[in-house]
């Protein structure tokens, strides 16, 4: 793997594992408010505050050939 295709995999990666992070403190803030609140949570926010996690697993999942796309895309 050449170096630009392994930057590209970092940079797959690493977005990747931001958007689990970010829905992952979204919905503790959620569950938190919503505790605070003493009101139950709800089905479909949980739902629509998790889709940036399911994005970052599928991410890496396909991590390789999404480099290889960027680093294809980058090269000119």
């Amino acid at each position: 793997m050449e170096s630009p295709e392994r930057g590209a995999l970092m940079l797959v990666r690493f977005i990747a594992a931001t958007l689990i992070g970010w829905a992952l403190v979204d919905l503790f803030l959620y569950w938190l408010v919503s505790n605070h609140k003493n009101v139950p949570l709800e089905t479909i926010p949980c739902i629509e505050k998790a889709l940036p996690a399911v994005v970052g697993v599928a991410m890496f999942i396909k991590s390789k050939s999404l480099a290889e796309w960027i680093s294809d895309k980058l090269d000119l």
